[in-house]
């Protein structure tokens, strides 16, 4: 791994959460009986074996933490953050019915080159969000807040008059990022993990280990963590190899012809 690994190097934290948004996906994408449904349960299985340091999350026990939170009426607008947020939010509003009008926002997070990370694809974000300016209540959805960069920067570019009458919310988060999100408005999260991001605390979707849609790069085509071989070493130092080997495969299954000349 050259420089540009090293710059994101990652430790291995004392709490690992992973989403498991992959499962259940690859069942019904090829079959439940299929071969690459069988080592997407393996791996699942092998990632849950540190039962001390590693925990499973699934989409419902996350979504019944929100729900549980409430009531709240519906809102008169929500805005879904890049399509991982607009999914929970339609997930959410099923489960609720505080959603009923959900806005997409294409906003992301991807690395910068020099160790850190920058927002992506907001545009002119206070324009296209100009228009909420009289909104009676207005929700704000992501999956994650775990450096609280990308919720952050909407919240920041809501029109003034409106932030008084929002609220976020997340299936998960590192506790610190949203305590940083609640000095913005007020914040529900279905789990939120005390310590510091990557060396107390981290999140990772099971899908990112896997498909090349987990690590965005500007100007270049996104990986998945197993492109990261120093990064699964750490987040699984007993079994980072067999998970290495699984990830590559399922990998091969799922996206091998995409990949493929």
């Amino acid at each position: 791994m050259g420089a540009e690994g090293a710059a994101y190097a990652q430790p291995t934290p004392r709490c690992l959460y992973i989403h498991d948004d992959l499962s259940a996906e690859v069942a019904r994408e090829r079959g439940a009986g299929s071969p690459a449904a069988a080592l997407a349960v393996e791996l699942l299985a092998l990632l849950a074996r540190d039962r001390e340091r590693v925990r499973i999350l699934t989409l419902h026990e996350q979504v019944e933490r929100v729900a549980a939170q409430g009531p709240h009426a519906p809102f008169d607008a929500a805005i879904g953050i890049g399509a991982a947020g607009e999914r929970v939010a339609r997930t959410l509003h099923e489960r609720t019915g505080w959603f009923p009008c959900i806005r997409p926002i294409g906003l992301t997070r991807e690395e910068d080159g020099r160790g850190g990370y920058r927002l992506a694809g907001e545009g002119d974000l206070k324009a296209r969000l100009s228009d909420l300016a009289d909104a009676a209540s207005l929700a704000v959805v992501d999956d994650t807040v775990f450096s609280g960069l990308t919720m952050r920067g909407l919240i920041e570019a809501l029109p003034a008059p409106v932030r008084p009458r929002t609220r976020a919310f997340c299936l998960r988060g590192v506790g610190e990022s949203i305590a940083t999100v609640a000095t913005l408005c007020p914040i529900t999260a279905g789990v939120a993990a005390s310590g510091r991001p990557l060396e107390d605390v981290s999140f990772i979707n099971a899908s990112g280990l896997v498909r090349r849609i987990a690590i965005r790069r500007p100007g270049r085509p996104p990986l998945a963590f197993f492109d990261r071989p120093e990064w699964i070493r750490a987040w699984f130092p007993d079994v980072h190899a067999d998970i290495l080997a699984l990830c590559r495969g399922l990998n091969a299954l799922l996206e091998g012809e995409r990949h493929a000349g």
